[in-house]
């Protein structure tokens, strides 16, 4: 079981930055791909970002390339998402994901997620 707790979420104007992250339960986090997605009032979840387990590869979705990084401290068991030149768009509540398989975090589907903490970006 992995237990993930997610923070650093709140309000920030357009343009700012904002720096979030998901701490994780357990020993074994460095066996794991993570990823960040976020899910706006009436619209699906989406995929923002992931990284592999050792945090040489990572992924990043066309909407927050050039603006957004994710990266992983393995010795910390977390993983951030810094967030740049944030858009009224990037509003969203921003939710820590964790599997084994990284395919499976990539599509949405990983076995553990965390609660969640809300961005909000005024104009």
């Amino acid at each position: 079981q992995v237990q993930l707790v997610e923070s650093g979420g709140g309000l920030v104007q357009a343009g700012g930055s904002l720096r979030l992250s998901c701490a994780a339960s357990g020993r074994t986090f460095n066996t794991y791909a993570m990823g960040w997605f976020r899910q706006a009032p009436g619209k699906e979840r989406e995929f923002v970002a992931a990284i592999e387990r050792s945090g040489t590869s990572t992924y990043l979705a066309g909407s927050v390339k050039g603006r957004f990084t994710i990266s992983r401290e393995n010795g910390k068991n977390t993983v951030y998402l810094q967030m740049h030149s944030l858009k009224p768009e990037d509003t969203a509540v921003y939710y820590c994901a964790a599997d084994l398989s990284r395919e499976r975090v990539l599509r949405g589907t990983g076995d553990y997620w965390g609660q969640g903490t809300q961005v909000t970006v005024s104009s």
